[in-house]
């Protein structure tokens, strides 16, 4: 089968690979979206921090935001799975350490984490293996392209369940990429008045086009004096948790999902003080249930957040940072292995 390979920073190419045979309690999968985050750039770029622990080799293969439908599984499972479209979790916990058996084997220390730690290839090819363990059925109604978000969906709701947002609250979010812009779909269903900061206006057109009404140059946003129930911090710059606990209210919450490339800096007697919730959120997982049973009900509809699809020859092309002449402003690209 077709497979997009990363060989060593910034060195990929699309190799025939070795057909996938799944073992006992496994899905083989007919891969049919994909979608290209910030993690596989940092993985194809040789940043990710994950690379300089020893957790991650070249060569590698990405892509742990997907769809798609089963075709086959393993020995001692079962066949009623055939034919369903599904996505999967990307944490793969062990099953059995003290993490795992408490419901948060996104934090366990054995896990493996699909196109992103060893061990387990990832879905920048024409087919993957998941436990079925770890798989999700979506609705057949559900769009492929909101069926390939269901990943940076769970993220995001995750973040607002964090940030303690409801009706009548103020919600800032740093960072209108497809984290912050979904997280803002979310805040918006569950009636809170959000308030979106970020550098690109195209991107702040489009929140404002999903509903947000009122965003912001996050270069000017320090110098306000307002300050919101809660902030989620959703960008890559490290000068925005500080930014981030500035900008909220005395006993607010912050929620840090963005990650930079360097260590962030924050006074924590700001927190202290202020007497201020942080919180950080590591994994999709405990999100991924809820976020399909909303987009299945129309009151999450991603699918805006989208600019182009892309077929596999083109995946290193906007790994570097480039985008399709004709993409769209969504900040999400998705790879169609078929095309």
């Amino acid at each position: 089968m077709r497979a997009f390979v990363v060989t060593a920073p910034r060195q990929a190419s699309v190799q025939e690979v070795d057909d996938l045979v799944p073992a006992a309690g496994e899905l083989l999968v007919d891969v049919e979206r994909v979608g290209i985050c910030g993690t596989d750039i940092e993985l194809y770029t040789g940043e990710m921090a994950y690379i300089d622990q020893g957790l991650t080799h070249f060569p590698l293969r990405l892509g742990h935001e997907w769809t798609g439908r089963v075709i086959a599984v393993g020995p001692d499972t079962d066949d009623a799975w055939i034919g369903s479209r599904i996505t999967g979790d990307t944490m793969l916990g062990c099953g059995a350490c003290k993490f795992c058996l408490a419901g948060k084997h996104h934090v366990c220390p054995f896990r493996h984490e699909v196109g992103i730690t060893d061990g387990w290839p990832g879905a920048l090819a024409e087919q993957l293996v998941v436990p079925a363990r770890f798989a999700h059925v979506i609705p057949e109604h559900v769009s492929v392209s909101a069926a390939a978000m269901v990943e940076p969906g769970g993220n995001s709701l995750r973040a607002v369940e964090a940030s303690g947002v409801g009706p009548g609250s103020r919600l800032l979010i740093l960072g209108p990429g497809t984290i912050g812009l979904l997280a803002a779909q979310f805040a918006l269903a569950r009636g809170a008045e959000v308030h979106l900061a970020g550098t690109r206006e195209s991107s702040l057109r489009l929140g404002r086009e999903l509903g947000v009404p009122y965003t912001y140059d996050i270069r000017q946003i320090g110098d306000t004096e307002d300050r919101f129930d809660a902030v989620i911090d959703a960008t890559s710059a490290d000068s925005s948790p500080a930014l981030a606990i500035k900008l909220v209210e005395s006993a607010g919450r912050v929620v840090f999902i963005g990650l930079s490339s360097g260590p962030s800096l924050v006074d924590s007697r700001d927190i202290a003080l202020g007497d201020v919730t942080a919180v950080g959120i590591l994994s999709a997982s405990p999100g991924l249930a809820g976020t399909i049973e909303l987009f299945a009900s129309g009151a999450i509809v991603p699918d805006a957040l989208v600019g182009e699809t892309i077929g596999l020859d083109a995946v290193a092309d906007r790994l570097e940072g480039n985008r399709g002449p004709h993409a769209g402003a969504g900040p999400k690209v998705h790879v169609d292995p078929r095309i």
